[in-house]
């Protein structure tokens, strides 16, 4: 039984090293790079207010 218990410990062992040793060695990925904004949010953002701004409008006045 203790044979047993041990050729398992063993076999773990290697079935371990074996599956982390490539992750040792990996490498890290470059950062991504900031984002960079052309101005069309913006311009979305603003188109948005302004229809926000034309629909309450004219639920005040109807």
């Amino acid at each position: 039984m203790a044979v047993s218990s041990r050729v398992h410990f063993t076999v773990m062992v290697l079935i371990f090293t074996i599956f982390t040793l490539p992750l040792a060695q990996a490498q890290f990925a470059a950062p991504a790079p900031a984002p960079t904004s052309d101005g069309t949010t913006i311009d979305q953002g603003i188109a948005y207010v302004l229809m926000l701004v034309a629909l309450v409008l004219t639920y005040l006045i109807h």
